[in-house]
């Protein structure tokens, strides 16, 4: 007799600002979860404010993994989250406990639950001229090359220009992009959980919370970044590819007011989010319900794992 298949590990996504770090908490109240977080940005100590880490209230009364992992100076790469997860994942388990992958980052959700991209390691002499390029002719320009030859492969970047920078390269060593070289198999099976809101009511939702970050202290902590990595390189650190911090920086200098600095992140937040529900439905294969009924779906299977 073979037993059955064990339970896909579920995870809760939605775009920025939706409301799903809420949701899980809500739901992990009453339940033996644990919560892993899918966040290229809350990993680094420090990016509190302008990433809208949980706070240690959150923190206390739901074991949560995978923040404030590394700081700000360090390297933290996707290979290295899935490592951490699976076995963040895996100990949950062995304590007879539930796992929920929570966040937002699809790049790292789909590494998660398709497997590591096997891309051949990267070129230092020709990721600089790469670079070199990209400061000359800009981000765009180097879009439009990848473009040209894989509209979905552009599409991956995102507008990230080290994964902009990491394409070109394997592309020119290898006439292939990074996308094509398939992936190793994941240690673990995901259901995909997914909600958004209307249209302006999470615009309305951004656009308050960017407000309240920036009262809240975004500058200051966009100035202590600063101070420890220097914005002012090409390409930019990841740490400053986090959303909304070099306006924030900018605010912080008395480059950009306050006003200027949240319309500017609002309206950066606001596409950002369309690319994640776009991301969600495209790479992740998951359908977008509403948060009611996204949250009833998820508690019910919570729910038979806990049985």
């Amino acid at each position: 007799m073979t037993s059955a298949p064990p339970r896909p590990i579920p995870v809760l996504t939605a775009p920025t600002a939706a409301g799903k770090s809420a949701l899980a908490l809500a739901l992990a109240a009453t339940r033996p979860v644990e919560i892993v977080a899918a966040d290229a940005f809350t990993v680094y100590r420090g990016l509190d404010i302008g990433t809208a880490k949980p706070g240690a209230g959150d923190q206390a009364a739901v074991p949560h993994h995978l923040l404030d992992v590394v700081g700000v100076t360090q390297s933290y790469d996707v290979a290295r989250y899935v490592r951490e997860a699976e076995a963040a994942i895996a100990g949950i388990q062995a304590r007879g406990r539930v796992p929920l992958v929570v966040g937002g980052t699809g790049f790292y959700l789909s590494a998660l639950s398709r497997g590591l991209p096997l891309t051949p390691p990267a070129d230092r002499a020709v990721q600089a001229g790469v670079e070199a390029e990209l400061r000359e002719r800009g981000l765009d320009a180097l879009l439009a090359e990848i473009a040209r030859v894989s509209p979905q492969e552009a599409g991956r970047m995102q507008g990230n220009p080290r994964r902009v920078v990491r394409a070109l390269e394997v592309y020119r060593r290898t006439g292939r992009f990074p996308g094509e070289f398939g992936h190793s198999l994941p240690r673990f099976s995901y259901r995909v959980f997914a909600f958004t809101r209307p249209g302006p009511e999470l615009e309305a939702r951004i656009a308050a919370r960017v407000g309240e970050m920036l009262a809240g202290g975004w500058p200051g902590e966009a100035a202590w970044l600063a101070a420890q990595v220097s914005p002012d390189v090409e390409p930019r650190p990841t740490v400053w590819q986090a959303l909304g911090y070099p306006e924030a920086l900018a605010a912080a200098r008395g480059e950009l007011s306050l006003e200027e600095a949240a319309a500017r992140i609002t309206l950066a937040t606001r596409r950002y989010a369309r690319r994640q529900l776009t991301w969600t439905r495209t790479q992740l294969g998951a359908g977008v319900a509403g948060p009611e009924e996204t949250a009833a779906a998820l508690a019910a299977w919570l729910d038979v794992e806990v049985l």
